[in-house]
């Protein structure tokens, strides 16, 4: 897998489809992978570390694993070429306020992205 990819995290099967085409529409470089919780993420990247992402753009609450708990197990792993950027519905005073405690996270964005965002995202890459 070429080292050019954009990882989504996220329960929401349409928003995954939508930031999908959103990324296409960009014309970007990147390729996309995606996952439902943090749990099957973290699974796939523990079995296939070869394969992390460029970029990870993770949603808070998700079942089985939310983002947070995701993050807590990322910091404990060496996956120092991948940046982290939440990307929620949420509009918590305290979700950004808690973002300061991960140093992987490099931004925080509400839902949906557009391709200005997206084209950000990948430019400071």
């Amino acid at each position: 897998m070429s080292n050019k990819v954009i990882c989504i995290i996220d329960d929401d099967p349409i928003y995954q489809l939508l930031t999908k085409k959103i990324i296409a529409i960009a014309k970007t470089d990147y390729s996309t992978i995606s996952f439902k919780n943090g749990r099957e993420a973290l699974d796939y990247f523990i079995d296939l570390p070869e394969n992390l992402p460029c970029i990870i753009l993770l949603d808070i609450e998700m079942p089985i694993m939310d983002g947070w708990d995701f993050l807590n197990e990322i910091e404990k792993r060496n996956m120092a070429q991948t940046t982290i950027y939440l990307v929620t519905s949420s509009i918590s005073h305290e979700d950004k306020e808690k973002t300061k405690c991960f140093s992987k996270i490099s931004g925080f964005f509400s839902k949906p992205l557009d391709v200005d965002k997206i084209l950000q995202i990948t430019k400071e890459r």
